[in-house]
């Protein structure tokens, strides 16, 4: 994903939640009460402690230049980086009152996404021996999917499905609604599937080794071997080889993602990057001018 602030979602995002803290007239009591107007101050955003990769920087940039489009703004580590406790990510020049309005903002996004690209790295680095793709899911914060996905890219991984509409994804509950989910008809789901939408890539779930081979016989682009033991889903990679690729899943923890990538799948998806990663611990601070 290129510059995640040139999209629709992410630029109506950013207007909410500055209009959701500062409210319909953008106001910032506080800072309207007790600081001169004509005050000018130097900032910058450091993470506190260790192991942080940076996401959300543009964003940040974006939510005080949306404040107050003459601050000042110049990024020093881009997202993707690896940043050490206090190292600056960005500083900013301008109206004290306007850095101060955009602050709470410009953190909240930054240290959710910084948390999401930081766990991700640390999957991408148990699995870069095998390179196995590391995707996210639709388990997303609802308004917020454009930038944790950014996040995740910035962290090494890899995109799924934007959404619903962009790829065919035969999970088990589609199945159990089509010809009652018979498990050896798999292969006419995908059939139909590519019938309905013949531009769009085609997955499908299974949870077994006889599930796999029924698929396979329409060859999808995708098999997910969901809540697989190790040795069934190394027979279903086995199988798959050269035919489709195969996508890991369910409840996968950083303890077992080295053990399942080496079964040779293609990919792992995880929830968790976006449902459970938390947030970075980012602080903004003024400059000694």
């Amino acid at each position: 994903m290129k510059d995640v602030m040139s999209s629709k979602w992410a630029k109506t995002a950013v207007r909410l939640a500055l209009e959701e803290d500062l409210g319909p007239k953008w106001c910032d009591a506080t800072s309207e009460a007790l600081v001169d107007p004509k005050a000018v101050a130097t900032g910058e955003i450091y993470a506190k402690g260790t192991g942080c990769v940076v996401a959300g920087a543009t964003v940040a940039k974006a939510v005080l230049k949306a404040v107050d489009p003459k601050i000042q703004v110049k990024i020093l580590k881009p997202d993707g980086s690896l940043v050490e406790p206090k190292e600056p990510i960005l500083v900013f020049k301008g109206k004290a009152r306007s850095i101060l309005a955009a602050e709470r903002t410009a953190l909240n996004f930054m240290q959710r996404m910084s948390a999401t690209a930081s766990l991700t790295r640390k999957f991408v680095d148990a699995t870069k021996k095998y390179k196995t793709l590391i995707l996210d899911t639709r388990k997303t914060t609802p308004g917020l999917r454009v930038f944790e996905k950014y996040a995740v890219t910035c962290g090494g991984g890899t995109n799924h499905r934007f959404g619903m509409f962009d790829r065919v994804l035969m999970k088990d509950n589609h199945r159990r609604l089509w010809k009652g989910g018979d498990p050896d008809q798999l292969d006419q789901a995908v059939i139909a599937a590519r019938k309905a939408f013949p531009k769009l890539a085609v997955e499908v779930e299974v949870e077994s080794i006889r599930e796999c081979e029924s698929a396979l016989k329409a060859r999808p682009e995708w098999i997910m071997l969901d809540n697989m033991s190790v040795e069934d889903m190394k027979k279903c990679v086995k199988l798959c080889k050269g035919k489709t690729k195969t996508e890991a899943s369910g409840g996968i923890t950083l303890d077992r993602a080295k053990e399942i990538a080496a079964t040779g799948v293609t990919a792992i998806s995880l929830g968790c990057l976006t449902h459970s990663a938390g947030s970075i611990d980012l602080s903004l601070e003024w400059r000694a001018v």
